[in-house]
């Protein structure tokens, strides 16, 4: 007790440290109160901050802030017609696609299964059968869940409206006032605020730095792979392309479980056949330069963070927060690591 005791003394007879205590524990009931009900305003600030980087650049060339922030908003808004126009009822028509397939599928890859016991001997029919069987029985939830979602559609749609009119609006905003809302923030805060604007400073560089070589990861795998797979003619080439590139927001996870669906569609369309096989390769030269020149090239210096520990981030993270949690992983870790080692340094300054 008297360990802690002492130890307790230490952290709260800092002032720097109990500010930035105080800071992250209202941010941290904020998110986990009513995350919920904020999320377009979250979701508007993610936005916001990400094209906060191309406004900078076009500041950097001595543009006006109003005139940089009116280009980098409208560039966003043609990036979202586009979206809305043209990407969504196509992959909308390849869902539907696979879905009413998903029984010819199911049947091809039974009788796939059923040769396996004359080709490899130490397979054995039950084994086939149970293996059937489970697929079966995850293809009829998998069934369920979409007949759950089709009837909840009508909610689902509302919201998605009123989030496409209300972020775009917020995200204006947050680009047009950002200093005014800042200065706003910061008066809540003492004078005297050093160790949490370091804190910040230090995670807005990482994070800034992360998400966006993330996102061009995930633009420029995701048009490799659609080109590698229409010139190969896979069914399902904007869907599955766009499973591969968001696959890569997962380090050492989403592509293993991506290949996947892609050797199920491609052999159920061609069989081990050349075309299989040259099509298979082209995907792995892809996954290969994706991860030995790509994520090097875009994400040299933006966190550094141990294997272990950014598979832990995903798994606690992704289990709190679902998808947006895996998403912002890696940056709510490098949070961590940022907060861990300047208390670290404001300890041995004080000790001094």
């Amino acid at each position: 007790m008297e360990i802690l005791r002492k130890w307790l003394h230490t952290v709260f007879s800092d002032t720097q440290l109990v500010i930035l205590l105080l800071v992250l524990a209202i941010c941290t009931a904020v998110v986990l109160s009513v995350g919920n009900l904020l999320a377009p305003v979250i979701a508007s600030v993610v936005i916001a901050f990400l094209l906060e980087g191309l406004v900078r650049i076009l500041e950097r060339f001595r543009c006006p802030r109003m005139l940089a922030v009116a280009l980098v908003f409208g560039l966003f808004m043609l990036f979202l017609a586009v979206l809305l126009l043209a990407l969504i009822p196509l992959l909308a028509r390849q869902i539907t696609d696979l879905i009413e397939n998903i029984p010819y599928i199911v049947a091809q890859g039974q009788t796939a299964l059923e040769y396996l016991p004359r080709k490899y001997p130490f397979f054995t029919e039950a084994q086939i059968q149970a293996i059937v069987d489970s697929v079966t029985v995850q293809f009829s939830q998998i069934g369920q869940k979409v007949l759950a979602f089709s009837l909840s559609s009508v909610r689902s749609v509302f919201s998605f409206v009123v989030y496409l009119v209300l972020m775009p609006i917020l995200v204006f905003f947050f680009l047009k006032d950002k200093r005014v809302i800042l200065e706003w923030l910061s008066g809540f805060l003492p004078a005297d605020h050093t160790l949490a604007s370091k804190v910040w400073t230090d995670f807005k560089t990482q994070a800034g730095n992360y998400v966006r070589g993330r996102i061009w990861e995930v633009l420029i795998v995701w048009a490799a792979t659609y080109a590698c797979f229409l010139l190969f003619g896979l069914d399902y080439a904007m869907l599955l392309s766009l499973l591969v590139g968001l696959s890569v927001i997962i380090p050492y996870i989403g592509a293993v479980v991506v290949v996947v669906p892609v050797l199920i569609i491609g052999y159920i369309q061609w069989g081990l056949s050349a075309q299989f096989t040259w099509a298979m390769v082209t995907y792995l030269l892809i996954q290969l330069l994706d991860a030995n020149l790509l994520v090097p090239l875009l994400l040299s210096g933006a966190v550094n963070l141990h294997p272990v520990a950014s598979i832990t981030a995903i798994l606690v993270f992704g289990g709190i927060w679902g998808v947006w949690g895996v998403f912002f992983a890696i940056p709510l870790a490098s949070l961590v690591q940022s907060v861990l080692e300047a208390w670290r340094f404001q300890r041995l300054g004080v000790a001094e």
